[in-house]
C-alpha cells in the first residue's frame, strides 16, 4: 500500500469523485451529458463515448488535487488510457489524485427489503489487475430500501466478507451499503446499519482498514462513531439522487463526512459545451462540493 496515498485519503482536505458508472448506467450518464442513444450502435461505441467524457473531466484543469482526493473508476476505464498513460496512472502521476476501482457486478433482486451484491466472479484476478495499475482501493455497492434487520445484517455480512478478500490483496475497500433516500423508514434503517457496521468494525484487526460510503443520514451526525472508529480510514457520502445544492447542504450538517458524488458532480456538464464552458461548470461543481466537505457548522 502507498503510505502517501493512505495519508492523503485519511487526512487530506477534499472529496472523492465518483466516475464509475458501469454498463447498466452508462446510457443514462451519456444522455445526461447530451449524447443520445442514436450516437452509438454498439456497446463498444458507447464505452468509447463515455471514456471521452471521463477523459474530458479528468484532464480538465478544474479536476484538481487541491479539491479532489480520489476518483472511483469503472473497470473498463482502468484498462483504458489518457494521454498515453493508463487512467489510474494518469490520475496518480499527472494529477496527484488517488485511484479507486468499482468492483461489484451490480445488484441482486430485492429480498428482505435490501439488494445484495451479485456474485463477483474472478475477483482475485481483478484485484491482481488493480494492483498492476497501482489502484489504491475498491468500491462495492449494496442497497437498503427497508428497515429490515435480517436484510441489513445480510448486506453488512456480505460487504465485510468481500472486504476481507480485498484487504488481503493489499487494497483498501470502500464498503457502500446505500440507504435509499426515498425509503419510508430511512432513519430506522440508518440506526440498524450503524449498529451492524460497528459490530463488524470492532471485529477487525489492527491491520484491517476500510472506508465507508453511506447515504447522508436523516439525523445529522448519526455516523459520528463510524467517523471516529480506528479501523475506518474515511467516511464518504453519496448524493443518492439529491440535487447538488441539497446534497451539499445536508453534508455540511455532518462533521467528519466528505462527499463522493457522481451525478451531483457531473450533472451540469454537456458534450456541446466549449472547453471554457465545460471547465467553468466543472469548477463550480468541484468547489461547491469541496466547500461542503471541509466547511462544517460543528
Amino acid at each position: 500500500m502507498n503510505e502517501n496515498q493512505f495519508n492523503k485519503v485519511k487526512n487530506g482536505k477534499g472529496f472523492i469523485a465518483a466516475l464509475d458508472q458501469s454498463g447498466g448506467s452508462t446510457p443514462k450518464a451519456l444522455a445526461n451529458y447530451g449524447v443520445s442513444k442514436d450516437a452509438y450502435k454498439t456497446e463498444e461505441e458507447m464505452f468509447d463515448l463515455v471514456h471521452q467524457m471521463r477523459t474530458r473531466i479528468i484532464t480538465s484543469p478544474a479536476f484538481d488535487s487541491k479539491y479532489i482526493l480520489g476518483a472511483i473508476l469503472f473497470e473498463q476505464t482502468m484498462e483504458r488510457e489518457i494521454e498515453g498513460l493508463n487512467t489510474a496512472e494518469y490520475l496518480a502521476e499527472k494529477k496527484g489524485i488517488v485511484p479507486f476501482l468499482k468492483i461489484d457486478k451490480g445488484l441482486a433482486e430485492l429480498s428482505n427489503g435490501v439488494q445484495l451484491m451479485k456474485p463477483i466472479p474472478g475477483l482475485d484476478a481483478l484485484l491482481d489487475r488493480a494492483n498492476q495499475h497501482h489502484i489504491f482501493g475498491t468500491k462495492m455497492r449494496s442497497v437498503i430500501k427497508e428497515a429490515n434487520p435480517e436484510g441489513i445484517k445480510a448486506v453488512v455480512n456480505q460487504q465485510f466478507e468481500v472486504a476481507k478478500q480485498i484487504i488481503s490483496a493489499g487494497l483498501v475497500p470502500i464498503i457502500e451499503p446505500e440507504v435509499d433516500i426515498h425509503s419510508k423508514d430511512k432513519e430506522k434503517s440508518e440506526a440498524l446499519l450503524k449498529s451492524e457496521l460497528l459490530s463488524h468494525l470492532n471485529g477487525l484487526s489492527e491491520n484491517e482498514n476500510v472506508m465507508l460510503k453511506l447515504t447522508i443520514p436523516t439525523v445529522a451526525n448519526t455516523y459520528k462513531e463510524l467517523v471516529q472508529h480506528p479501523r475506518v480510514v474515511r467516511v464518504v457520502v453519496l448524493s443518492g439522487g439529491y440535487s447538488r445544492d441539497e446534497a451539499n447542504k445536508k453534508l455540511k450538517e455532518n462533521d467528519g463526512l466528505i462527499a463522493s458524488f457522481s451525478r451531483a458532480l457531473s450533472g451540469d456538464l454537456n458534450v456541446n459545451q466549449t472547453d471554457e464552458e465545460f471547465n467553468a461548470a466543472l469548477k463550480e461543481a468541484v468547489v461547491s462540493i469541496y466547500d461542503a466537505s471541509v466547511n462544517k457548522n460543528g
